[in-house]
């Protein structure tokens, strides 16, 4: 069943005053919502650094940025994690670090043929002072030897991801990607001494953003059901908010489908 022709004729379910509001991302086999009231409390404007519970701001940013993460991750099969040292003396300016990135992702797509090449990347200090270094995911083999090419400041790993259960793919092997660059990006929420001020915490390659198809219901059951039809199948993993006696906010759900 087509994605589009499938949500045309989910439109009995949709309710413009209130009910479940559901944003799936059919590529990265995920999405989530939470139940939108009739009345929407307006929110007032905060300053950067001034919100009454900064550690729980910084937390729910931290969850925003990996959710954003793992679905380009997986909606690109980002499932080859590599990391991009320096030698010597490292590199202490992240500025250099941004542009010898640009340099690197740049020499690799000439070296595939020029064709625009999908990757996410996340910048880490090293703990023992010898400055940045980054790590990186790609959804292709590359041989190590034009990774090499490409990166001529220091040293290079790579891997294809396995330990996985019995009858994984591509897809579990992305989403497992994106958990190891999402460790190194909540570090930059939960430690701000790490974070480099006014630069991205992690970059992607533009172009390669999952499309995402809003849907609606008077249920999250229902909306489950909606969205359950457009992926061809019931998600093999849900959670709730209902799930959890410490939840703030308005009801919410998320669910993923496909291994």
């Amino acid at each position: 069943m087509s994605p589009h022709a499938s949500a045309s004729s989910l439109q009995s379910l949709v309710r413009p005053d209130a009910g479940w509001q559901f944003s799936l991302y059919p590529d990265a086999g995920e999405g989530g919502g939470s139940f939108q009231y009739s009345v929407r409390r307006v929110p007032e404007y905060v300053a950067s650094g001034s919100a009454a519970d900064p550690e729980r701001a910084a937390a729910e940013a931290g969850r925003r940025a990996r959710a954003k993460l793992r679905r380009y991750c997986a909606a690109n099969r980002l499932n080859r994690l590599g990391t991009l040292t320096y030698a010597g003396a490292g590199n202490h300016d992240p500025a250099a670090l941004r542009e010898h990135l640009a340099g690197f992702f740049r020499a690799l797509r000439e070296s595939l043929g020029g064709a625009a090449l999908p990757y996410v990347w996340v910048p880490e200090w090293h703990k023992s002072g010898h400055g940045l270094h980054a790590h990186f995911a790609v959804g292709r083999y590359i041989k190590r030897s034009l990774i090499l090419d490409a990166w001529p400041h220091g040293f290079v790993h790579i891997k294809l991801l396995g330990d996985l259960p019995v009858g994984s793919g591509d897809l579990s092997q992305a989403r497992r990607a994106a958990g190891y660059l999402s460790k190194y990006v909540a570090k930059t929420f939960a430690d701000p001494t790490v974070r480099d001020l006014g630069l991205h915490r992690y970059d992607v390659a533009q172009g390669f953003q999952p499309a995402v198809l809003r849907l609606s219901a008077s249920s999250s059951d229902a909306v489950i059901g909606a969205a359950s039809e457009l992926m061809s199948g019931a998600p093999v993993t849900r959670w709730s908010s209902a799930e959890n006696a410490d939840w703030q906010g308005a009801p919410a759900i998320w669910a993923q489908w496909g291994r």
